[in-house]
């Protein structure tokens, strides 16, 4: 830190130039036993499930429905995107905001009984607020819907929305009553993981990071596209150690899989953090 923000270091970064970019699933926060996004899911498809009964026997809602993940993964990306069109489309995006605030305002974690927004990291909570105080912009670069982070991440990360960048559906701006809206389309309009963190970086912020944190191999480019650049750089990883306070997983996990980029921040002398080692906590203190 001393390096990049000590005017006159050879390695001194201007405060414009100081980006630092955060995957969210895994990373800011938990994502077992699946992505928290897909709870949702499955709790507005029930809502919704009265007004659909072909989904009681049509795949994959027959499994979402059920609570059958494996069933669901089985349906592989098609099934997802089905899912996630039917419960995130055909809304204004101000409607699909409140969707997610009231469902974060109850839902809890079926392991933790907390509300999603108590399994934030409290140490990633702290760094993020440490690089904020030496001039960095963060950013959170994620494969999860971008529509669904900005609902409520900044009131979890205090970043604001115009620096939330994930996976996006299409938008079509329409007259509804007199009024300006736009509503949510059931097509893809950028896969926000793997490599397309790096053109999801390039289209919204239009610099090269010089910090990157992230937990699993869909962090692998984001670190790369980072670590390639000139002067001092950061890329790290979370390697989830802690099968007591979190959980313990890795090349293994069907959620937050970390196995070519584990070997990569080894080679190339990347920070993995072990957080069973490393953090005196995991989650901020509940809320009493």
């Amino acid at each position: 830190m001393k390096k990049v923000t000590a005017t006159g270091s050879s390695d001194f970064v201007p405060p414009e130039q100081r980006i630092a970019v955060f995957d969210n699933d895994g990373t800011l926060w938990a994502e077992q036993p699946i992505y928290f996004q897909f709870f949702f899911v499955i709790d507005q498809l029930q809502a919704q499930s009265p007004q659909h009964p072909e989904w009681k026997t049509t795949e994959p809602f027959k499994s979402a429905l059920a609570g059958d993940l494996k069933g669901v993964a089985a349906s592989g990306e098609n099934g997802i995107v089905q899912l996630v069109a039917a419960t995130h489309a055909g809304m204004t995006t101000e409607q699909f905001a409140r969707n997610v605030n009231e469902w974060m305002s109850t839902a809890r974690h079926p392991k933790t009984r907390r509300v999603f927004t108590e399994m934030v990291y409290q140490p990633m909570l702290e760094l993020v607020h440490y690089l904020r105080d030496n001039g960095f912009k963060t950013y959170i670069v994620s494969g999860g819907g971008q529509d669904f982070m900005r609902a409520w991440a900044t009131a979890a990360y205090g970043i604001p929305p115009e620096q939330i960048i994930g996976s996006q559906g299409e938008l079509k701006f329409e007259l509804r009553d007199g009024k300006p809206v736009l509503m949510k389309e059931a097509k893809v309009a950028l896969v926000d993981d793997g490599p397309g963190k790096p053109v999801g970086i390039e289209r919204f912020i239009g610099r090269k990071p010089i910090f990157a944190f992230g937990n699993s191999d869909g962090d692998q480019q984001m670190l790369e596209w980072t670590a390639s650049g000139d002067g001092a750089r950061f890329a790290g990883l979370v390697h989830h150690t802690d099968a007591s306070r979190e959980w313990a997983y890795d090349r293994q996990s069907p959620v937050g899989k970390l196995d070519k980029a584990l070997d990569e921040a080894t080679a190339k002398g990347w920070t993995v953090v072990d957080m069973r080692k490393d953090w005196n906590a995991v989650f901020p203190a509940e809320k009493k």
